[in-house]
């Protein structure tokens, strides 16, 4: 989560989002299109990357064929896969192995997209396989940044000590103490609209969100947006003028990975219906979270717009735990739950998710009369490990929170088949070519409706189980002013003033 927000900090692409997530210009001067498939991208003049480079249309082309050749296997690959020739750059091929898993092995071939040219020095066309209208609305995500050449022949060392064009850069090299810090300093060569108000910004690891509390408590630290669960009904007596609740475009999940036998099949469709139906949102919402979550109706957001709280299916995500318990039943009548087995709900401690993850096992263990525990771990990039190896003995938790305002980030991404973010391996062609029929609409509300039906097939299928829509909280010490956060849950952190 914090890495992606210092990539926002220490880049700026084409377009970019204001507080509510309206997609402005940014880098570009204009991006113009007479179809929906063809479209001529002019990137302004004199910016510059921190090391002097000058930002240029070269500067996004390389970045984006680099994502999205197979070879580098970088995890944005798939937000590059609306231009034509993606295919080619980013084609595998799976073997099978004698333990039945599948190995997918780069084999691009071509190197670069046809449909990306570089005309000039400022001028970038570009063709998609298909007319997608909302395709300029994505280009404000970090996938699209430009990079500078030093990024493409060292990427492991760039990655250590990056080097941006954005409102702020590393405060030097080695700026990123793992585990630690990641400390930025503001840019001195930023022209652009957001700049900072700062002089810079230092990112604090916890394991544990407790400690960052207390420290903003103690004016030790300046601002925390992870709240400790405990402090959900105190927090605003704690710190009174000094927080902030807001709702924003992200959802919480339990995500089951589809490689877990007993929840494959009829039987395992019967299951996922019954452990969702077993969960007691609204308790959990007003209780653990003091009602700063709202129970979830869809796989989406409220803050987006398309969104619909009566897709069809979605009953499956109210409680009720005579039917949860009567499908649970007629699960173990066709293949039965060993009577051994915990189902196992991993979850980051540093996230304050041990409550509500114990609130959930309760519920399945008192409602379905099986065994079920958290499976913590310090950090979430514990369980994204497994999560890509595919080796999670249980459920997940999980969260989004939207990359840019549109129902399909929310459904693409993580659910399409082979998509960057669907770690669990969910795959059903039906779903898919709803997406692509929604993408390829003449307008958004067109779109809405396909991706409706798309949730449809989602609700009859459970890849995984909405709980709840996200707010974000923050609270903030006596030594800062003027914090606030964006449409996604983001704090807007060039706003942020020091006293």
């Amino acid at each position: 989560m914090y890495g992606g927000r210092v990539v926002d900090l220490l880049f700026e692409g084409l377009t970019s989002y204001d507080a509510n997530g309206k997609s402005v210009n940014a880098l570009a001067e204009s991006i113009d299109t007479s179809d929906g498939q063809n479209y001529a991208i002019k990137v302004k003049k004199g910016a510059k990357f921190t090391n002097g480079e000058a930002v240029t249309a070269k500067s996004f082309v390389d970045a984006w064929n680099f994502a999205a050749l197979s070879t580098n296997a970088q995890s944005s690959s798939s937000f590059f896969e609306s231009i034509e020739g993606y295919d080619a750059v980013s084609a595998v091929t799976k073997t099978k192995g004698a333990d039945g898993k599948s190995t997918s092995t780069p084999a691009p071939t071509a190197q670069t997209m046809s449909g990306l040219v570089l005309k000039d020095d400022s001028t970038i066309t570009v063709k998609l396989a298909q007319p997608e209208a909302d395709w300029p609305q994505r280009l404000g995500y970090s996938a699209f940044m430009p990079l500078p050449a030093d990024a493409l022949k060292d990427p492991k060392a760039f990655g250590e000590n990056p080097i941006g064009n954005g409102p702020y850069k590393m405060a030097a090299k080695g700026a990123w103490q793992h585990d630690s810090q990641i400390a930025l300093v503001k840019n001195p060569d930023y022209k652009g609209t957001r700049m900072a108000k700062n002089g810079g910004v230092t990112f604090k690891f916890y394991t544990d969100p407790a400690p960052a509390y207390t420290d903003v408590q103690a004016n030790n630290l300046d601002v925390t947006d992870v709240l400790p669960t405990n402090a959900l009904k105190t927090y605003t007596t704690d710190f009174p003028d000094h927080s902030l609740n807001k709702a924003y475009a992200g959802n919480a999940t339990l995500n089951i990975p589809n490689y877990l036998p007993e929840f494959q099949g009829p039987a395992g469709q019967l299951r996922r219906q019954a452990i969702s139906m077993a969960i007691n949102r609204d308790e959990i919402t007003k209780v653990v979270f003091n009602g700063t979550r709202i129970p979830a109706k869809d796989f989406t957001s409220p803050s987006i717009d398309g969104y619909n709280a009566n897709v069809t299916g979605s009953d499956v995500l109210k409680f009720d735990a005579a039917k949860a318990k009567d499908l649970w039943a007629k699960a173990n009548a066709m293949s039965p739950w060993p009577a051994d087995k915990v189902l196992q709900l991993a979850y980051n401690t540093d996230g304050g998710n041990k409550e509500w993850i114990d609130a959930v096992a309760n519920n399945l263990k008192n409602n379905l009369g099986i065994k079920a525990e958290g499976q913590p771990f310090a950090k979430f990039a514990e369980i994204l490990n497994l999560r890509t190896a595919k080796t999670l003995p249980g459920f997940t938790r999980a969260g989004w929170q939207a990359d840019y305002p549109s129902l399909f980030n929310f459904l693409g991404p993580l659910l399409k088949t082979g998509a960057s973010a669907n770690y669990e391996g969910y795959s059903n062609p039906e779903f898919d070519k709803l997406l692509t029929e929604g993408l390829a609409s003449k307008s958004t509300d067109d779109a809405n409706k396909k991706f409706t039906q798309a949730q449809e097939i989602l609700f009859k299928d459970l890849p995984n189980l909405p709980l709840w829509y996200q707010a974000r909280q923050a609270v903030w010490s006596q030594n800062v002013s003027n914090v606030d956060s964006g449409w996604n849950g983001v704090l807007l952190y060039y706003n942020i003033t020091a006293k």
